[in-house]
């Protein structure tokens, strides 16, 4: 008998970012996991290394590889509309809690175990806590991206995911912006020292 589940993950490449808003550049979930990925990773190294922290980086990283597989199923719901009022963030959050069950199912069934503590993580982690801040930052260099290409369709979503980057008072997230962001204003060029 066949397994869907990896075949499934495998579109997330079809899934897009942003519809609601013309980019300069498309971005699709997969690509934008794997990006979260690498903010998570840097999230917990910055945690446990600069601020003397315990944030199991591993985990991190895994949630954020998973944390969009359920819209394989349920496309990407654009921000405002998902967070809406309570009543859509509610029902939405019970489609993705659905949509990662069915996704589950069709794993062999001695393995649902192991892959589900990533695909349904612990939200009260400081893992998840990590990955969430990631996924605001991927957020925020799209952003930036956008506005550098001369698109200021992205302006006052910039602003808007800057202050909840500063509202989730993380000091690694502070770091971060701190120590990296400047560098995703740069062309390769700049980046090269040309």
């Amino acid at each position: 008998m066949a397994h869907d589940f990896y075949a499934f993950l495998d579109r997330m490449k079809y899934i897009k970012r942003w519809q609601l808003m013309r980019s300069v550049r498309e971005e699709n979930i997969m690509e934008h996991s794997q990006q979260v990925a690498l903010f998570a990773h840097a999230l917990s190294v910055i945690n446990n290394k600069i601020f003397g922290g315990n944030v199991n980086a591993e985990k991190a990283v895994l949630y954020a590889v998973y944390h969009e597989c359920s819209e394989v199923m349920t496309g990407d719901m654009p921000t405002p509309i998902k967070y809406f009022n309570n009543s859509i963030r509610g029902a939405y959050k019970s489609i993705e809690e659905r949509a990662g069950e069915k996704l589950l199912s069709t794993l062999p069934e001695e393995l649902r175990g192991e892959i589900s503590k990533s695909l349904q993580p612990d939200e009260n982690s400081a893992e998840y806590a990590v990955m969430k801040a990631a996924d605001r930052l991927a957020a925020y260099v799209k952003c930036l991206e956008e506005l550098r290409c001369g698109n200021s369709e992205f302006a006052k979503a910039k602003k808007s995911i800057e202050k909840d980057l500063h509202e989730r008072k993380m000091p690694e997230v502070e770091y971060f912006m701190e120590n990296f962001i400047d560098s995703f204003r740069l062309s390769l060029d700049e980046l090269e020292g040309i």
